[in-house]
């Protein structure tokens, strides 16, 4: 789609005299071309440049005047709310009525849409200007990417946050839903649930979408803060952290291949650089087949120590040494957090770990306070920064962390070789529910949405290695060759989201021909702030498509694609399907133009012991076959004729041939299983091999005995 036709359909109406004209731009561009024999000059470049001025002044004013109208309603809607509870509370006050709880509700509904409108507006406004000045250097051949981002920095309506706005509306909504009586709680809690099941799934949200979702999440939970006295900030949602690892890479390939047990250990805190307090954090993967959950244990340390806990020099016992004296941990407690110091200062000394990787993003979490059931984050401007030393450059100088940067994404004083942008924020979706429960409708029909893309088992650790640190290692997480891929998919009419003020505008357009730059997403050049992917998914396309849909010119081979679509569909439970042409379900093979040479992608495979015990069961059963065939043939030969010992032959061969096959198979399936390896288990040939030795056996029992008559 091109971009003129996107703006004309996305835009609000309300809104619409305030866009960027980006259609009048396009044609001046065309018209000044036109009538100069296609010779761009100085004149037209500032004509053109004036213009391109008035619609950024156009777009920013509008953007101040949106957002202060925006203020001041939740400032008066706040008051209104505050009046309508605090009544509640007062028996001499006229108790509010349901209908000035449902109003307010209306009042703050139609805020939130405001709110996501204008996120909307500033965002495809931003692209309106990209696209232009891009489609402006490559007709014209003059430079003015870099003069007008001056301009845009000069003016950013595009880096507007709407966070702290998002934390108050989220408040005064959760007071209104609840008519007064919000969950109260340890907001750092995570409940006192019991006999619960937990499920985390991971997501990626596209830039476009980051708002929308926020401001649907908070009609349904609140926005967890942690102090509610302190006004928010910024800085209070940045949380960063460490990631530590050897040489060899130990932690990266047990966490990517998901070894039974495989560790992280990472150092983190919350919010900016000077603060005192630091966790130091060991996850460890469990199998689901031993029994045990997951877990992330961590305990505290001061910053100031924790150079010397890393070296030894200040040992697990004595970092626990006040709080034995303190008395306000359990002796238990206190063991446990000490065992675990020890555990993770023995691990770091001994596997000669340093710090690898860092991670940094802003948080915001959704979640009702002490209560764990339903709990939703959202990590945006996630960055991976390098922290080793494995090129010979100690990028640490010998401390835990770098300090060249700190919270002031996006970090930009770094050079490009040691930190990298995602270019998605990551929603995690943490359940507790009973089993055979399900999860809430809303959560239901927002992991089902166009907003989200499911990535399972995305680890911020194992992206920022693989990208940054991609020499050092040869295998890459599945996810690696697909994030030139654009997730953003085209939102149903009435879809689930905030739908408002949204309909098509027909407008004239300047037409021509369909430049690399003018489909939505293709090939944009954006700052740091904006990370929209370069490339567009045909949706239209299913990867995969079942024999039944395949269509030809030829109607023989349709009529024949449909009898054995029907054919695979009534014995394969309709899940074999053919590859699209120029496709292969094997991700080495599929994106092998995107794998660095040399290097292949690791896709995890979880291996029970149920699995081996299959294999045992087959292996076992195949030598009960084998057994019987070399008893028939025993019998044969001990009992018979001269015609049934030479018709045991045939049933010796079949017994030999099944037991050896069977020792091989097994052999072949246990080592394959052990090492992880996505191979087709399954045995076509074996099988078919053995019904074929047998009825050749009988067969010539029987011709043998027909010939001896």
């Amino acid at each position: 789609m091109k971009f003129g036709e996107h703006l004309r359909n996305a835009l609000i109406k309300s809104y619409s005299f305030y866009y960027i004209d980006y259609d009048d731009l396009k044609h001046q561009l065309k018209k000044g071309l036109k009538v100069n024999d296609n010779v761009w000059n100085n004149d037209l470049e500032e004509e053109f440049l004036n213009t391109l001025e008035n619609e950024l002044d156009k777009v920013y004013s509008f953007t101040k005047v949106k957002n202060t109208e925006v203020n001041r309603r939740i400032k008066d809607s706040e008051k209104y709310v505050y009046e309508v509870v605090g009544a509640l509370s007062n028996p001499l006050a006229a108790q509010p009525l349901e209908q000035d709880f449902e109003e307010l509700e209306e009042e703050l509904s139609d805020i939130i849409a405001d709110v996501h409108d204008l996120a909307k507006y500033t965002r495809l406004n931003y692209t309106g200007f990209q696209k232009i000045v891009k489609k402006h250097d490559k007709t014209t051949k003059f430079n003015l990417k870099p003069i007008f981002q001056v301009r845009l920095n000069a003016k950013p309506f595009y880096k507007d946050n709407y966070d702290a706005l998002i934390v108050k509306l989220s408040k005064l909504y959760d007071l209104v839903r609840t008519r007064g009586n919000p969950v109260k709680g340890d907001s750092s809690a995570g409940g006192s649930q019991q006999n619960f099941v937990r499920q985390t799934t991971k997501y990626w949200v596209h830039p476009d979408n980051i708002t929308e979702l926020k401001l649907i999440i908070l009609k349904h939970l609140p926005v967890l803060v942690f102090n509610a006295d302190k006004e928010f900030e910024t800085e209070d949602s940045a949380i960063t952290s460490i990631y530590f690892d050897n040489r060899p890479c130990d932690l990266y390939y047990g966490r990517l291949r998901k070894d039974e047990g495989a560790e992280a250990i990472r150092l983190r805190w919350y919010g900016g650089m000077k603060l005192e307090q630091i966790f130091v954090e060991r996850k460890t993967h469990r199998e689901d087949w031993t029994g045990e959950k997951s877990v992330k244990a961590r305990f505290a340390l001061k910053e100031k120590k924790v150079n010397q806990f890393l070296s030894g020099e200040f040992t697990a016992s004595q970092a626990f040494e006040k709080m034995r004296k303190d008395g306000k941990k359990s002796v238990q407690e206190i063991d446990n957090l000490e065992r675990l110091a020890k555990e993770v200062q023995y691990r770091v000394l001994k596997d000669k770990m340093r710090p690898v990787m860092r991670s940094f993003y802003n948080r915001t979490a959704f979640q009702l306070p002490g209560d764990a059931r339903v709990r939703i984050s959202l990590d945006t401007e996630l960055t991976m920064v390098r922290e080793d030393n494995f090129d010979g450059h100690d990028r640490t100088n010998g401390n835990w962390r770098r300090m060249d940067i700190g919270v002031d994404y996006p970090f930009s004083q770094l050079p490009e070789a040691d930190v990298c942008r995602f270019p998605y924020a990551v929603l995690e979706v943490k359940l507790q529910t009973q089993l055979g429960q399900e999860p809430p409708q809303w959560i239901r029909d927002l992991i089902a949405s166009h907003l989200v893309e499911a990535v399972p088992k995305f680890s911020k650790f194992i992206h920022g290695t693989a990208t940054l640190l991609t020499d050092m290692v040869d295998l890459l997480p599945f996810w690696y060759t697909q994030m030139d891929i654009d997730i953003r998919k085209p939102k149903i009419q009435n879809e689930y989201g905030i739908n408002r003020h949204q309909r098509t505008i027909k407008s004239s357009s300047s037409g021509g021909e369909m430049d690399e730059e003018e489909y939505l997403g293709n090939g944009v050049s954006f700052s740091n702030d904006i990370n929209p992917l370069e490339e567009d998914l045909d949706e239209s396309t299913p990867l995969l498509v079942p024999y039944q849909q395949k269509r030809s010119s030829n109607a023989v081979q349709n009529f024949f694609n449909g009898i054995y679509g029907s054919f695979l569909h009534f014995f394969n439970d309709d899940r074999t399907f053919t590859v699209k042409a120029g496709t292969n379900f094997d991700l080495n093979q599929t994106f092998s133009d995107k794998i660095p040479k040399g290097k292949t992608i690791a896709v995890p495979i979880r291996i029970e012991p149920k699995v081996y015990f299959a294999a045992e069961r087959t292996f076992l059963s195949w030598l009960s076959i084998g057994m019987i065939l070399s008893a028939t043939a025993t019998t044969l030969m001990n009992y018979g004729n001269r015609t049934a010992l030479t018709a045991s032959i045939g049933f010796f061969i079949s017994a030999l041939f099944t037991m050896t096959y069977a020792i091989y198979r097994y052999i072949w399936r246990v080592v394959n299983i052990r090492e992880k390896k996505i191979v087709q288990y399954g045995d076509k040939f074996g099988p078919n091999m053995v019904c074929f030795l047998i009825a050749a056996s009988t067969f010539a029992t029987f011709i043998f005995r027909f010939l001896d008559v």
